[in-house]
């Protein structure tokens, strides 16, 4: 089935390509299953005051913890779901933060079965139209390339931390070629496809789907945090983000976490939530701006018995 598929692909793009876009981005869009909600998750999410929302007729689930001014928003990865979170939602609770949330389209408790990249910022924006400005963008895996989207246009926080993230739409793109084993012509009715149908009359387009371009506000902290063990998100991709935003990134790796258990990790947790909660620095001038990442002192990285932080 799979290598028809592939075929099916492959030739349609050659042949008809005005043909290949629908399919192949059905594809591209829908999330490989729905996880299901975990024992240690329930408790959290049963403390959540829920509402919906409805994008593209489907209705999205949304999620608040707290009445306070300037939450933090968390924003979960493909194939993933707010509840993901639980751990940092429990450690952000308990510094006095109010935190929002969200289950995507085709995610979660959310209805749909497909999702894209322009749902999740219309769902940022119509949060932080509700809430106001967010205190910090706290995200996972696609969810940072989302974020820092939704940043570009209009959406304002005061800080991001991004773990195991996504710089740019392209390498999304070559992992769904690598995936299906398909070829360029594939990738070529893709782009024009999502170019035409999912954002119509927006320019520059590919430039705002790659985070290490043009950063939105340049005197944004950002923290990121990548396993490099991670087999979903190459560590490049951090790498990438840390470069492009200058001395105003941090980026921390670890090693042994991967790209899902490194959300349930105690010390990539305290690490986050230790930045979310801290001060905000004083502006630093443009010229201060260099393409260097600090890391932490090996005391205070996340780590484990099995895994230590390494400094790239």
């Amino acid at each position: 089935m799979a290598s028809l598929l592939r075929t099916t692909l492959d030739v349609s793009a050659r042949l008809a390509p005005g043909l290949a876009g629908a399919p192949a981005f059905a594809l591209f869009v829908r999330p490989l299953g729905r996880p299901r909600l975990r024992p240690e998750e329930a408790e959290v999410m049963a403390q959540a005051r829920t509402g919906r929302m409805l994008v593209r007729g489907i209705p999205v689930t949304t999620y608040r913890w707290g009445d306070g001014e300037r939450p933090v928003l968390l924003v979960h990865g493909w194939s993933s779901r707010a509840s993901r979170f639980a751990g940092f939602v429990e450690a952000l609770r308990a510094e006095g933060r109010t935190v929002v949330a969200f289950d995507a389209p085709g995610h979660g408790e959310s209805g749909g079965r497909a999702s894209t990249v322009r749902d999740y910022r219309e769902i940022i924006s119509r949060l932080h139209a509700e809430y106001g400005d967010f205190s910090t963008v706290l995200a996972h895996s696609v969810g940072v390339l989302a974020g820092l989207f939704s940043l570009r246009d209009g959406v304002r926080a005061d800080r991001v931390i991004g773990i195991g993230g996504i710089a740019e739409f392209g390498y999304l793109l070559d992992q769904f070629r690598a995936r299906l084993g398909v070829g360029e012509a594939v990738e070529r009715v893709l782009r024009s496809h999502i170019e035409r149908r999912v954002f119509p009359g927006e320019a520059d387009i590919w430039q705002r789907l790659d985070a290490t371009r043009g950063p939105a506000d340049r005197q944004m902290p950002i923290l990121l945090i990548h396993d490099v063990d991670d087999d979903v998100a190459d560590p490049a991709q951090s790498r990438a983000i840390a470069a492009a935003h200058g001395s105003r990134a941090r980026l921390i790796e670890t090693s042994g976490l991967g790209h899902r258990r490194i959300l349930a990790d105690r010390r990539v947790i305290a690490e986050a939530v230790e930045f979310a909660v801290s001060p905000p620095p004083p502006p630093s001038p443009e010229s201060s701006e260099s393409s260097e990442s600090s890391a932490t002192s090996p005391s205070s990285r996340p780590s484990d018995a099995r895994a230590s932080a390494v400094a790239r």
